[in-house]
């Protein structure tokens, strides 16, 4: 499950474009475009905390420019600052009439402490605000330095743990996600409005989920590397006794899947419900064996574990924090589909996405049209490079797959074996992606489903399309079922369009508190890794 996945605060303008059909193999990253986005509500953005309201205690206006000369770094916020403490006649945010207030002491734990919000590196001038702070501490002596280096840390914190790195770079990463805005105005604004920080931080639930995770495997891993655990066979199962199956529920037991160790050899029923959880949260049968693959699992390193997730911390920090309207998220490495109404999860289903040389990609659009017995109109790069070579070695091709041509374009004729199957989704964008059936059920039993050329296959498409109308009294079940084995395609306009939202988190945690992992299918986690790395401090 992804837990209140996805919110999204953005406002693109939505241009109509052509339906084309599926064939996403460029290697580049595509152009963000205008595809369409929800309206949201812009609540949620406030920053709740308590800060001084006094107004006797002042300092010289003169002083801030001392102190950026002082700390360079913070040029980039002097005019915001200025601006801050002008609204204020000058007056201390950081102090009251008994000295230094608690806020900033938090504020303070926080910053010193940013490795425990998933941000490699330090923050700037860390021995500097040490000092101030321990010079402070306990005294009742007001220090317009040290005033100004709170705030100054403040807008350098949020900045970096409430926005992440650039949205250039996000987009680097081929993230087409509008992201979450969060101005120097309105940190300062939160501010001059008497609220603060540290009690609810303007960040996507994930991001706190994933922290409290975070300090738990930063713990484990302080402990020492995992040993390997070195199997002797092919599988384990239940009944079965060897070392192995002792290291196995050893394992189990420090990540959290098995709730005691009774340092039994012997594979019972204990260990059977831990790796089932096990396979649960890696997105694997939960089967309860134990095979090479899902020993690897268990033997994958801690410190890429802890990787894992302070890369989708960052990618919840691009995310906003309230959407008002019903949406669809397809989380790409989980290889699901979620239907959300009223943010509760109405149903979910698997999904086949872009193989790695035809890359699903990650953006957002809106669900306007349901496509009964489509067509599906080849596209130029697979009548090139896979219909036309067939044609040449088969002059019976097209018949054989009910295909014919359609002025210069070959189509494939609506019906069960349809490439498309029986109905597809469009929302329109410019990435030519849409959802649809497929004749390939066997796939949707494959622990991995990154097979197709990039659009989304559904399990259960008649499923959303029953979804989609229920609301509409011009249909039902039946009257869909009829649709989509007519043979004739008919196109359905929603009365509602519906947010549709792509992304891609290899770590989060669902809704019974369980952390979950899955491959990074893309190969992207590195790179943003990487990325967060070489991000300036401020």
């Amino acid at each position: 499950m992804i837990n209140r996945f996805l919110l999204f605060i953005f406002s693109l303008s939505f241009v109509s474009i052509a339906f084309t059909d599926c064939n996403n193999t460029s290697s580049k990253t595509p152009s963000l475009g205008k595809d369409t986005v929800p309206k949201v509500s812009p609540t949620g953005m406030g920053i709740q905390g308590s800060f001084s309201n006094q107004t006797k205690i002042t300092f010289d206006s003169s002083i801030i420019k001392k102190f950026v000369d002082s700390f360079p770094k913070f040029r980039s916020f002097q005019k915001d600052i200025t601006a801050f403490y002008k609204s204020r006649n000058y007056a201390y945010a950081w102090y009251d009439d008994s000295g230094m207030i608690e806020p900033a002491h938090n504020l303070y734990n926080r910053i010193v402490n940013i490795r425990d919000e998933g941000m490699p590196g330090e923050v700037p001038y860390k021995a500097a605000f040490i000092g101030l702070m321990e010079t402070e501490e306990g005294a009742i002596k007001i220090a317009p330095v040290t005033e100004l280096m709170l705030t100054s840390q403040y807008l350098a914190y949020a900045k970096k743990v409430w926005q992440g790195i650039s949205e250039k770079q996000s987009l680097s990463t081929e993230w087409l996600l509008p992201r979450k805005k969060l101005t120097t105005q309105q940190l300062l604004d939160s501010l001059v409005n008497g609220a603060g920080i540290l009690q609810k931080d303007p960040v996507y639930r994930q991001y706190h989920l994933l922290k409290d995770y975070l300090k738990k495997y930063n713990q484990l891993n302080a402990q020492g590397p995992l040993t390997v655990i070195k199997g002797d066979k092919k599988v384990y199962k239940l009944m079965d006794s060897s070392a192995t199956v002792g290291a196995i529920r050893q394992r189990l037991y420090l990540l959290g899947d098995v709730p005691a160790n009774n340092q039994s050899n012997i594979f019972d029923s204990a260990l059977l419900q831990g790796v089932k959880n096990f396979e649960h949260r890696l997105g694997y049968k939960e089967d309860g064996l134990v095979n090479t693959a899902l020993l690897a699992e268990m033997n994958y390193p801690l410190d890429k574990r802890i990787e894992q997730l302070i890369v989708n911390m960052e990618r919840s920090r691009w995310v906003p924090v309230t959407l008002i309207n019903n949406y669809l998220v397809i989380n790409i490495p989980e290889y699901k589909l979620h239907v959300y109404e009223n943010d509760s999860i109405a149903f979910s289903m698997n999904v086949v996405v872009g193989k790695d040389e035809h890359k699903t990609v990650i953006f957002n659009g809106e669900l306007k049209y349901i496509v009964f017995s489509p067509y599906w109109n080849i596209p130029a790069s697979i009548l090139k490079n896979e219909t036309l070579p067939a044609m040449r070695k088969n002059p019976n091709y097209l018949a054989e797959h009910n295909m014919e041509w359609n002025g210069g374009n070959v189509r494939q004729k609506p019906g069960p074996d349809n490439s498309l199957g029986l109905v597809k989704f469009l929302f329109p964008n410019t990435h030519s992606i849409y959802l649809h059936d497929t004749p390939a059920k066997s796939l949707f039993n494959e622990d991995k489903r990154a097979f197709s050329h990039g659009c989304i296959r559904l399990a259960e498409p008649k499923k959303l399309a029953e979804y989609l109308l229920r609301n509409d009294s011009a249909w039902n079940e039946r009257k869909i079922t009829e649709a989509m084995n007519k043979g004739v395609e008919q196109y359905v306009t929603l009365k509602k369009t519906l947010p549709v939202f792509i992304a891609y988190f290899t770590a989060w945690v669902d809704r019974q508190g369980k952390l979950n992992f899955r491959n990074d299918v893309y190969k992207r986690d590195a790179r943003l890794a990487k990325m967060m790395l070489e991000s300036p401090g401020i």
